[in-house]
């Protein structure tokens, strides 16, 4: 929108110099020397063989030779040893902030052609309940598909529940030795049984080589049709499937399939034949693989493992068969997997594989490789008895926590207390790059002060209740009054660029960060201009225009970054 009128200007006044090359504007790092800069002139210097001051001085001369230019810039100077600085006039700012003012999008631009982004980002074992380490792919995942979906692009999540593994053995062998001599269809458990036996069969199977061999065999019977194994299995599904969606729901995490490895089972056989047939499968000590090693690489890569040597279908096998059945159904443009970053391996042969069977000839495949979330001591977050701490007992430690901090309002709902720990958790784990590990500081996080979510909050709220009684009586002038003032109408002319980058580079990490400076921002506004008692009524009605506006872009931020906004604090 705006960044694109300056582009144009600028490129404009290059052409006019004789260069040609399109102009980069960037905002400036430096706002007390400049809103914007152009760093051309160091590349154009190269591309002629100038020196980039004099390279400038001509840009600058065109610039200030274009026709009605003091509509766009207060100031243009060219600093050592190449930049050129840009301040934005009034007029300019304001033109732009009325266009997101009175528009539902913020003006952003639509986009020249669909796409669509098929985002996989659960990853929730059936038969097991969730952990702190299946927070970050729900929360990661349905943030990115708000931000792509916002920016005007077309939008699939998927779950990927693990619901046909050897997890799924493991706990069918559990029913039956703890069910003995009854007939399949009478047993009965629940999720608390589930949650007793599944980490109960991984140790024992770990331990005992027999028991691993039988809930391996078992897992291939249920994976071939056995009658008995499959009714088990598909009331371990509904039990797990229920408990998982009673804490998405409370995550605000909203699937548009829920779909299993177990759904792409049926494809396998077919993808299989085109795999053979393709001339690409090998056979390697009786199992079936698909080299994919290529001549750039710099260290040993393992072929791609299609099927054991007893026949069975791996991970890697249905991950393949998603591929290709997500390819024949809805063809996207993009397919993201926000999985845990220690599976980079396996999402590298998966995507060497898809690529060498021309799966996906027009279509990204992308590994959003997250870390992990680490406790005080660094190391991933675990209870004191060094288990994996599990989802919900985190969401009853946070409540506590926030509870028992002195801002806290007593009188808050139930409600309202739970949108604030979701604030809490969600804003700790998006305002990161999602590659990296991370502490989560249950106490910082938790306060009114400093980047957390109950401060996004709490600063959404305070403008609330200072506009909601005032009535706007006139369209925005085109006066600034004063440096805070001007701040935030800049900040707001951002919002676009940020969209934009974030989809860009997959990262809710750049919303999050954008919202929290607009927050800190708008409140050096507040504590420095006085709207309750001011007398100027115009200047009044311009400041709520602005401060409204903020507000609608806060909310909208916040909902990309998964988070609701409570009544109270």
């Amino acid at each position: 929108m705006y960044l694109e009128e300056l582009k144009k200007i600028v490129t404009y006044a290059l052409e006019k110099c004789g260069f040609v090359i399109e102009a980069r504007i960037i905002i400036s790092n430096r706002p007390d020397l400049c809103d914007y800069q152009c760093d051309d002139c160091f590349k154009i210097a190269k591309l002629y063989h100038k020196n980039p001051i004099a390279v400038g001085e001509e840009i600058v001369k065109c610039l200030k030779e274009l026709t009605n230019i003091e509509e766009t810039f207060k100031d243009i100077e060219l600093v050592k040893p190449g930049f050129i600085n840009f301040k934005l006039s009034d007029n300019f700012i304001n033109k732009y902030i009325i266009v997101m003012n009175n528009t539902d999008h913020f003006g952003m631009q639509k986009k020249e052609k669909d796409e669509l982004f098929y985002i996989d980002y659960g990853g929730a074992n059936i038969a097991k309940p969730l952990h702190v380490g299946h927070m970050r792919p729900a929360i990661i995942g349905e943030s990115l598909k708000r931000i792509i979906n916002f920016a005007g692009y077309k939008t699939l999540g998927d779950a990927h529940l693990g619901d046909y593994g050897l997890q799924l053995g493991e706990v069918i062998y559990g029913i039956l030795r703890d069910f003995p001599n009854t007939d399949v269809q009478n047993i009965k458990f629940d999720i608390a049984y589930l949650d007793k036996t599944y980490p109960a069969m991984s140790k024992l199977c770990k331990e005992n080589e027999e028991v691993l061999k039988e809930c391996q065999k078992i897992t291939k019977d249920l994976q071939d049709g056995n009658p008995n194994y499959v009714l088990l299995w598909k009331q371990i599904c509904e039990i797990s499937i229920k408990d998982l969606k009673r804490l998405y729901a409370y995550l605000g995490v909203d699937f548009d399939f829920w779909y299993g490895e177990s759904e792409c089972y049926p494809i396998i056989p077919e993808m299989k034949e085109y795999l053979e047939h393709l001339g690409i499968v090998e056979v390697s000590n009786g199992a079936k693989v698909i080299p994919i090693k290529e001549a750039t690489d710099q260290k040993e890569l393992p072929p791609f493992l299609l099927e054991k040597s007893d026949g069975a279908s791996l991970y890697s096998t249905t991950d393949l068969a998603c591929i290709y059945e997500r390819m024949q159904r809805f063809n996207p443009n993009h397919i993201l997997y926000v999985v845990d970053k220690r599976q980079s391996l396996h999402f590298e042969q998966v995507f060497r594989a898809a690529k060498k069977a021309n799966m996906t000839p027009n279509t990204s495949l992308e590994h959003i490789g997250f870390g992990t979330i680490n406790g005080p001591d660094g190391k991933p977050f675990k209870t004191r008895s060094g288990e994996t701490l599990k989802l919900d007992q985190l969401i009853t430690d946070v409540k506590v926590a926030f509870l028992n901090l002195k801002e806290t309002n007593k009188d808050m709902s139930d409600d309202d207390i739970n949108k604030i720990v979701n604030a809490i958790i969600k804003f700790a784990d998006l305002q990161n790059n999602w590659s990296r590990d991370y502490i989560f500081d249950i106490e910082k996080f938790s306060s009114v002060i400093g980047k957390t979510g109950p401060y996004i909050l709490y600063t959404y709220l305070r403008i609330n209740k200072i506009i909601k009684d005032i009535d706007i009586t006139k369209d925005l002038t085109n006066n600034i009054y004063n440096e805070y003032d001007r701040n935030l109408r800049l900040k707001l002319l951002e919002l676009e660029s940020i969209i934009t980058d974030a989809v860009k580079d997959r990262m809710p990490s750049y919303v999050a960060e954008y919202l929290y400076s607009l927050c800190v921002i708008v409140n050096n506004f507040y504590q420095n201009n006085y709207l309750t008692n001011l007398d100027d009524k115009q200047k009044k009605n311009d400041w709520i225009i602005i401060l409204t506006l903020t507000n609608r872009i806060i909310k909208v931020l916040l909902n990309l970054l998964v988070i609701d906004i409570p009544t109270v604090m």
